[in-house]
Parts: structure tokens; C-alpha cells; sequence
């Protein structure tokens, strides 16, 4: 008698916490859904120019080009012709942070200072910027099926899958890339060269357009000095930009950082971000990067 009581009070222990375990769940799936009709009204969904008169670029590489910058308001004010490609797969005004790498640092980085210059500059075209860069990521984790264990993420896949998605939509005109500080160490730094020409071809190959490639120098930084292996880096960086055809390399001169001495602050990453502008613009003029 007392063995079945006990089962008897053990089974309804166990319905007790399933019905627990279902209320929370349903409780958790509305407010989720509560949260997207809210956030609705203010991201809706934008009209689309024709597939050729809506340029996409695509931004890749580590944190700095995923920005880190503080985000004001300022930032969040979206441009009618410069649209992001957002983790959920739909194309909504660009607004910071435009990453999702690591969403509770995310901020200004240089990309949507180039997409705002570069629409202001050409009123018939739309430009489409999608995300791909992952903070920390080592080079090793831009191979076919590289992971990266901190964001539980596949950096070169992910961006290969966002690539054909939005493609749909527009056509590819350049790939920014910011990268380099994860691999600045004796050992990667001297296969650095190597395998950053193999991520950026079979990058370009993606795109099926023969996109511009543009290259940004790693911060300067007097409080951070370079050592030898930042050095070799960035030797690649420009060795890089020269071989590759239709590739610039875009310098850091003079741009500062935030307190942790490795993050471009706000004001830097939107300079960067015009840099990387001007390079596009000069390389479309000439044919030629500059150094």
C-alpha cells in the first residue's frame, strides 16, 4: 500500500512540473511574440529598388568591423537608401548596431558610414550592406566549415549563406574587410598572407560579380604598440590588396581608440568607414588602390 501511495504522489509530482514546464514555455514563446509585434511598427518593412539599382557589400572580418563603437542616437536615425540585411534574413533600414556577432557589445563599426556616403553620393542607386564579421575570429575560422567556438558560430559559412540570400535582391559591388587582430601572434601571423588570399578569393567567388575588395589597416594605436607579428600582419594586409585585381588597401593613420585600446571609438569607426568610401570611389575612377 505505501509503495503504491508513493507512486501515486510521485506521479502527480511529475504531471505538477511538466504543466510548470509548459506554462513557462508558452509564457516565454508570447512574450516573444509579444516583443516582435511591438518592435513591428518600427522596423517595417521597406520597398526594394530593382535588382541592379540595389548594391550590396558585403562586411567581414572581426570586431572592428562588426564595430564596437558607443551608439547614440544620432546612429539609430536610418537612412531611406541604406538598408541592412538582418540576422532574421529580411532587409531593414541601417541602423547601429548593425551586427549580431555578439549582440550585447555591438555598436558603431564602419560600415554604414560607407553605405551613407555612397548613397549621398549616388541618388538613383539603394545600397544593401550585409553583416558577416565575427569578433575574434581567427583566420583559420574563414576556412569552408571553420568554427568559432565563442560565438558558436561558422564565420565563413554563415557569410557565404547571408551572401546568396541577399544576392537575391541586388547585386554584390564589394566586400570591406577589417581583420587581423586575432592572428597577430608569431605562429599564425607568418601564414596569415596565405590564407588571407584564400578567404578573400573563394569570398569573391561567392559574390559571382568580381567585387571590389577593400582592405583596412589594423588600429595604430601609441598606448598599444605594434610588435612584430601585428607588423607582419599588416604587411600581408597590403601585400594582399596589391595582388589581388580590383583591391585597395585603406589606412588607419591617425585614428584612435576606445579604453581597451583596441576597439576603434564611435568617431574613428565612422572615419574608417568614410576611408573605406573614398578607396571605393578612387578605385572605380582609376582602376588602381591607393597605399
Amino acid at each position: 500500500m505505501t509503495s503504491m501511495l508513493n507512486r501515486y504522489f510521485v506521479t502527480l509530482g511529475l504531471l505538477f512540473c511538466a504543466q510548470i514546464c509548459a506554462a513557462e514555455q508558452n509564457s516565454k514563446q508570447n512574450a516573444k511574440q509579444n516583443a516582435k509585434q511591438t518592435a513591428e511598427p518600427s522596423a517595417a518593412a521597406v520597398e526594394l529598388p530593382a535588382k541592379e539599382s540595389f548594391h550590396l557589400f558585403v562586411l567581414a572580418g572581426q570586431s572592428n568591423m562588426a564595430g564596437r563603437g558607443e551608439v547614440t542616437d544620432l546612429d539609430r536615425e536610418p537612412h531611406q537608401r541604406v538598408l541592412m540585411w538582418t540576422a532574421d534574413g529580411e532587409w531593414r533600414p541601417a541602423i547601429a548596431p548593425m551586427h549580431f556577432d555578439k549582440p550585447k557589445i555591438a555598436g558603431v563599426g564602419p560600415g554604414r558610414a560607407f553605405g551613407i556616403r555612397l548613397a549621398e553620393a549616388s541618388p538613383d542607386i539603394t545600397i544593401g550592406l550585409i553583416p558577416c564579421a565575427v569578433g575574434g575570429s581567427p583566420i583559420d575560422c574563414w576556412e569552408p566549415g571553420g568554427f568559432h567556438p565563442s560565438t558558436q558560430t561558422h564565420p565563413y559559412d554563415d557569410a557565404v549563406e547571408r551572401i546568396r540570400a541577399a544576392s537575391e535582391h541586388g547585386t554584390i559591388q564589394g566586400i570591406l574587410w577589417h581583420h587581423g587582430e586575432g592572428d597577430s601572434s608569431p605562429k599564425r601571423s607568418r601564414h596569415y598572407k596565405e590564407k588571407l588570399l584564400g578567404v578573400l578569393n573563394r569570398l569573391r567567388e561567392q559574390c559571382q560579380t568580381d567585387p571590389v575588395i577593400l582592405i583596412g589597416q589594423l588600429g595604430q594605436f601609441p598606448e598599444r604598440p605594434w610588435n612584430e607579428s601585428r607588423t607582419r600582419v599588416d604587411q600581408a594586409h597590403r601585400a594582399v590588396a596589391n595582388e589581388l585585381p580590383n583591391a585597395a588597401f585603406v589606412k588607419s593613420d591617425g585614428l584612435l581608440p576606445k579604453s581597451d585600446n583596441t576597439h576603434f571609438n564611435r568617431e574613428s569607426a565612422i572615419e574608417l568607414g568614410n576611408r573605406f568610401y573614398e578607396a571605393y570611389l578612387h578605385l572605380r575612377k582609376t582602376g588602381q588602390g591607393e597605399q
